[in-house]
């Protein structure tokens, strides 16, 4: 059976802060450290050392800029054991505040080991939901005042002293387990939830990963989403949440996980329905992958379809496109960036005034810093960024048509920002129509080959022509040459054939200075890549408790896609 030995947090300096054995005798802290950071950089989460004794595979992420390590001497599941890591960090990071710092680990380490002790037993993982563990770890002291003063309990119940008679010695409280009558059936939720406002919130956020081909034909559309939701509802509710898409829901999204709390039956028997109690807070209910071209993509390479229409089935919001080898020599480069109309920024009062869908109402404008509506998509601001070969020395001649492009010799590429205001200003100048508003980069690249052949004498080792080095004239070479006036004639056509030559070595040494791609990087509010839709959230009175008599929970439902670099050229 799989099990976690110890858990090591070291901070951004390679200190360590916190090491806790679980079972075994592990390697210590010290020892293991040197181990894990003598592999090369960026080290894998998995890491096999067979110089200990025993050999020990190393788990290990990274979150805040904390290392965490698990050791483990036995074979044991992967998953496991990183997911225990990325539990652990967010426990601390949930009990502790965020960011997690390393001082507040120090600082608060009596909160720290009961949250080890409650999530790992023995080496075995127990308890690892938030909700829960607050019914049994003490938090920290000002935490317990910020959960007061929202009207939350401000510690456990189960930590809570137990009553003492006038006549009864004082005797310290000790955690103890909840008993039957209290305990919550429930256990990702916690026990006795009241919340002054009912609220439901959902967030659904895809981040895309596009590869074009140099004809702007897509390589690979996908798109990952993940579903976010805030659930502030006294007493224990039963929700039911309605997904759709235009292709149908089973069509379009593929290898969806859940949270524990979805009743994988109700998904089975009604695709894209969820019925679920949720945990109390902010928590992922789900997440897909939709593939963005559809199952027959790839049949459609030996078709002769047009281009345009496969650009058209993904409507992106920006897409660059790379020009290389211009100009005479070839040094010369151009990225177009192409934005769609559909994406122009309206003004805050017609998003304000959006109509809801499917009986949710639309939050407000304060959860982001713009108004964004599946009616009027907003884009944020666009970067793109131009990797640039090893050998490119610097960049000349650097001019934009929109935004700011930054980039300094020695950089390994360029970052080219238009800010939400160009795009607006992009956008309201474009005469409208399905051809979308462009702004154009463009550089010449210089290399260490192309100014060494400049800056470097041309000498021409010609037959019949005679050396000396004269001493009176300072000191240089001079040449006699005995060729006849109609071979000089004949050599001026072979310097120009030499010229050319020349001119074509330049312009093939300049290709390979060339940048081969270009990533864009936006966020679009009020729109989803894959078209998922939410098309009802609803309460079920019959199976939820406590919720009250004629309480209607606030719904609320909001859009993101986020590109980073996550649309890439190709040249």
């Amino acid at each position: 059976m799989s099990a976690i030995e110890a858990l090591y947090i070291f901070d951004e300096h390679n200190a360590t802060i916190l090491e806790h054995v679980y079972r075994g005798r592990p390697p210590t802290a010290s020892v293991l450290l040197p181990l894990y950071l003598s592999h090369p950089s960026p080290q894998p989460s998995l890491i096999y050392l067979p110089n200990t004794h025993p050999p020990t595979l190393v788990y290990s992420i990274i979150q805040d800029r904390l290392l965490f390590l698990s050791p483990s001497s036995a074979e044991s599941e992967p998953l496991l054991a990183l997911e225990f890591l990325h539990r652990v960090a967010d426990a601390l990071e949930d009990f502790l505040g965020s960011p997690l710092l390393a001082s507040k680990i120090e600082s608060s380490y009596d909160v720290v080991a009961q949250l080890l002790s409650e999530m790992c037993d023995g080496g075995l993982v127990s308890n690892t939901e938030p909700n829960a563990l607050r019914d049994v770890v003490e938090a920290p002291n000002w935490v317990k005042g910020l959960l007061g003063g929202v009207g939350l309990p401000s510690s456990s119940p189960s930590l809570n002293p137990s009553s003492q008679t006038p006549f009864s010695l004082p005797r310290p409280s000790l955690p103890r387990a909840p008993s039957a009558a209290t305990a919550n059936p429930v256990p990702w939720r916690r026990a006795n939830v009241r919340h002054t406002s009912n609220e439901l919130y959902v967030d659904i956020v895809e981040t895309l990963s596009i590869t074009l081909a140099p004809s702007g034909r897509p390589l690979s559309a996908l798109a990952f989403g993940t579903v976010a939701f805030t659930a502030k509802v006294s007493g224990v509710p039963d929700l039911i949440l309605q997904l759709n898409a235009p292709g149908g829901i089973l069509n379009t999204i593929s290898l969806p996980v859940f949270h524990p709390c979805v009743r994988l039956g109700r998904w089975k028997e009604k695709p894209g329905e969820l019925s679920f109690v949720p945990p109390d807070g902010r928590f992922v209910l789900a997440g897909y992958e939709a593939d963005l071209l559809g199952d027959d993509h790839l049949a459609s390479f030996t078709s002769t379809s047009s281009t345009s229409k496969s650009l058209a089935s993904l409507n992106l919001p920006a897409t660059p496109a790379v020009s290389v080898s211009l100009g005479p020599t070839g040094a010369d480069f151009e990225v177009r960036l192409s934005i769609s109309p559909r994406f122009q920024n309206k003004p805050s009062a017609s998003t304000a005034s959006s109509s809801s869908r499917g009986g949710l109402g639309s939050r407000s404008a304060s959860a982001f810093s713009a108004t964004g509506t599946t009616a009027h998509p907003h884009i944020e601001e666009v970067k793109v960024h131009i990797p640039l070969p090893a050998a490119v020395r610097t960049i000349a001649d650097l001019r934009t048509s929109r935004g700011d492009a930054q980039y300094a010799p020695g950089d390994t590429g360029i970052e080219w920002r238009v800010a939400a205001k160009d795009v607006a200003a992009l956008l309201a100048s474009h005469h409208g129509g399905s051809v979308s508003a462009s702004a154009t980069l463009r550089g010449s690249v210089v290399g260490e080959e192309e100014e060494d052949e400049e800056t470097a004498p041309s000498v021409s080792l010609e037959a019949g022509s005679r050396w000396e080095y004269d001493e009176d004239e300072g000191g240089g070479y001079q040449t006699s040459s005995s060729v006849e006036p109609a071979q000089q004639r004949n050599g001026n056509g072979k310097g120009e054939a030499e010229a050319e030559q020349r001119s074509k070595r330049r312009v093939a040494l300049n290709r390979v200075l060339m940048p081969s791609s270009a990533t864009v990087s936006f966020s679009v509010k009020g729109w989803l890549a894959s078209g998922i839709k939410v098309d009802a959230l609803m309460v079920d009175a019959k199976r939820s408790k406590g919720l009250g008599a004629g309480v209607t929970p606030y719904k609320g439902v909001k859009y993101l896609t986020v590109s980073r670099k996550g649309v890439e050229a190709r040249c």
